[in-house]
């Protein structure tokens, strides 16, 4: 049914993330035919509950104008890679709820459970079909979407660090051929393998980003070659796998500061290694900031998060 009132919404996606003494906003718009446009990129403080800073917001900002997203934490889910179940594609996700019960630490009738479809080798597209099963907590997700509703933001999606990373890895992916891209986060690091903007392969390697900065000088050489072994079996893994969608180079994202780590990944791996600058990929006239990469890497996830397919937002 259509409202005769309906609030025409803004083009693209405010991707919103609640942190304990902020709040970060990103609204990201796709022009046609053009770079994507970062028309917002903030932070702000709490004052008082998570709710009231988001009353406030919706107020200040019309919130409720915009195609609204946010992320689950890193910890909230769990990704399960397996076998596509051999049913029409309407069935899939009931099929695949019914196959990971088993690998669930809780109950099947308390989890939510998503499917992303693995793209497959096109010269034997029903060979070695493999999907990923995004699973979580019921009450995870209720505990996310309870702020928004608590402020009157109308939510339409939640999405995963994995995704919004894939999503900045799009805009550097040369025609057909794929890209690996390492991030590290305050939780650890997130290695993402992607192509024609699809999704193929992650990993989780256990190197947070505080241990990269503040540590001495050994501590961090033991992890970069932790981090290179890591890197190396799953480069070994994918193109065993995927041997089908070769990679051009590894997307570093953003550090807050130099430590040397492009430069050892270079010298160690086969792939070219390219630390990302979104002013190469994007237009943030509005958040100028966003030229240094200590904000970027600030506000990747949020704006990998904004970076939403256009399609999914029509007004």
């Amino acid at each position: 049914m259509i409202g005769f009132n309906k609030v025409r919404k803004q083009p693209g996606w405010l991707a919103l993330g609640l942190g304990a003494d902020q709040i970060d906003l990103v609204h990201v718009r796709r022009n046609a035919g053009g770079r994507p446009e970062i028309a917002l990129c903030d932070s702000y403080r709490n004052e008082g509950s998570v709710t009231d800073a988001l009353v406030r917001l919706r107020k200040e900002l019309k919130l409720d104008r915009f195609h609204c997203t946010t992320l689950l934490g890193s910890g909230d889910y769990q990704m399960h890679q397996l076998e596509a179940p051999n049913v029409p594609a309407a069935e899939l996700k009931t099929a695949v709820r019914w196959r990971v019960k088993d690998v669930l630490d809780y109950s099947l009738e308390t989890a939510t459970i998503d499917v992303l479809d693995v793209p497959t080798d096109g010269a034997a597209p029903t060979r070695n079909h493999q999907v990923y099963a995004v699973a979580a907590r019921n009450s995870v997700i209720e505990a996310c979407i309870r702020p928004f509703n608590e402020a009157d933001i109308p939510l339409e999606a939640i999405d995963i660090p994995d995704l919004a990373q894939r999503n900045i890895a799009t805009l550097f992916e040369p025609a057909g051929r794929g890209v690996a891209a390492l991030a590290f986060y305050a939780d650890g690091g997130l290695l993402t393998f992607s192509g024609g903007g699809e999704l193929y392969l992650v990993r989780r390697i256990e190197v947070t980003l505080p241990q990269l900065l503040d540590t001495n000088e050994e501590q961090r050489n033991q992890q970069f070659e932790r981090i290179a072994l890591e890197l190396q079996r799953s480069l070994d893994h994918f193109d065993r796998q995927y041997h089908y969608l070769p990679l051009a180079k590894l997307l570093l994202t953003p550090l807050p500061r130099d430590i040397g780590l492009q430069q050892y990944l270079a010298s160690n791996l086969y792939l070219p290694v390219e630390t990302i600058d979104l002013g190469k990929a994007m237009d943030f006239v509005a958040a100028p900031e966003l030229r240094h990469p200590e904000r970027q890497a600030q506000c990747l996830l949020m704006i990998g998060a904004a970076l939403r397919d256009e399609a999914k937002a029509a007004a």
